[in-house]
């Protein structure tokens, strides 16, 4: 529902704390009064801009988390959660998640249900979430360095899609080693790396990697998400000492298929969603504010404080190397260099396309197995 069917339906108490919060001259008394007044003071986009920029950082991240989310009713213990997780800078500092939720009532931006089964339940009016994404973009915009195209730039494309095919050919056609943990032999591993179109180095011992898929621990990020992929898909089956296709993907390669981009972006949304919960929204804010090349450290600046640490990635290394890096595999930027700004990027067409066709929920986050215990 629209702004103003909610309004409709509210009590006289939350139209009140509404009209107060815009500093409406109206009727107290009368509902009809205090509805009209209160979209005409919503509807005027300064009033609401002004509204939006007065928001705290972990306002921002509350708000960003629920207009990016496809469902229309959140629980309490849901909205507390999320205004809790935004809290994360200060824990034990930050704002009531009560006091957040209330703010927002009062700004007229969720409201109960009116049936009997949804009465205690929120939501956020439709037509305010079109207007909390562009009020938003204005902001995250203000700051940003653009720069000309640069003369030279990598561009991936498919070959991502390429490389799948390339890792389970080889599979098919040799001996694949695995050792007593289950990683692949070091022989095997180089010429792997070796047929791939997108050169990486194997992973050197010593420091942690986790929580981004299955053999991130053991493989560079790449061709761990071409291993996981390929892994979900039912392509390879991890026996005693060696690795081998299934009968579905010897198949596949004997018919020379190829997989689709689309279910290789969705696989890597549902995959570092776990370590990242809001990927879904940073990958649209990139796509809406890269369009043209733009400084990837002004974006970032922009960015980065709608991302939580995970464990030993800092925000910024998060939107580096787990986002932007994984982003130019999947062909969805490109990344070029900059005489005066750096390093810079800009969304692909088919970027685009992938980023507005695809949506994954939170239910179809990849649970992450490593050292005994499970990320969610």
């Amino acid at each position: 529902m629209n702004l103003a069917d909610m309004l409709c339906y509210a009590d006289i108490q939350q139209l009140s704390n509404i009209a107060s919060t815009y500093e409406c001259e109206c009727n107290g008394h009368s509902k009809n009064d205090l509805i009209q007044s209160i979209l005409s003071r919503v509807s005027r986009r300064d009033v609401f801009e002004r509204q939006v920029s007065t928001l705290s950082t972990e306002d921002i991240r509350f708000l960003n988390s629920l207009v990016f989310e496809k469902r229309e009713m959140f629980s309490l213990e849901e909205l507390m959660a999320r205004a809790q997780q935004s809290n994360y800078d200060s824990p034990g500092d930050g704002r009531n998640p009560r006091e957040m939720i209330a703010q927002f009532k009062h700004r007229g931006w969720l409201f109960n249900g009116y049936s009997q089964s949804t009465k205690y339940l929120f939501q956020l009016p439709v037509d305010l979430k079109r207007r909390f994404t562009d009020t938003m973009a204005l902001s995250f915009g203000q700051n940003l360095n653009y720069a000309d195209e640069p003369s030279v730039y990598r561009d991936e494309h498919k070959l991502i899609v390429d490389d799948i095919a390339h890792f389970l050919h080889y599979t098919f056609h040799e001996e694949v080693v695995l050792t007593g943990d289950g990683s692949i032999y070091k022989r095997n591993l180089h010429q792997l790396l070796d047929r791939m179109a997108v050169k990486e180095e194997p992973v050197t011992k010593g420091g942690w990697r986790f929580g981004y898929g299955r053999k991130f621990r053991d493989l560079p990020s790449r061709f761990s998400l071409i291993y996981d992929y390929c892994y979900y898909q039912d392509f390879l089956s991890e026996q005693p000492g060696k690795l081998e296709l299934t009968d579905k993907a010897k198949l596949s390669v004997m018919e020379g298929r190829r997989e689709d981009l689309s279910e290789v972006y969705r696989f890597w949304l549902k995959l570092y969603k776990g370590p990242i919960p809001n990927l879904q929204s940073l990958v649209y804010w990139i796509g809406k504010l890269a369009v043209d090349w733009v400084s990837a450290s002004s974006l970032g600046s922009a960015l980065c404080k709608l991302i939580r640490p995970f464990y030993y990635d800092s925000p910024e290394a998060i939107y580096d190397q787990r986002i932007l890096q994984m982003l130019m595999h999947l062909g969805v930027i490109r990344i070029g260099e900059d005489e005066q700004e750096g390093k810079t990027i800009a969304v692909t067409r088919l970027g685009q396309s992938l980023i507005s066709g695809t949506y994954v929920s939170d239910e179809e986050t990849i649970p992450i197995e490593f050292d005994n215990m499970t990320l969610h």
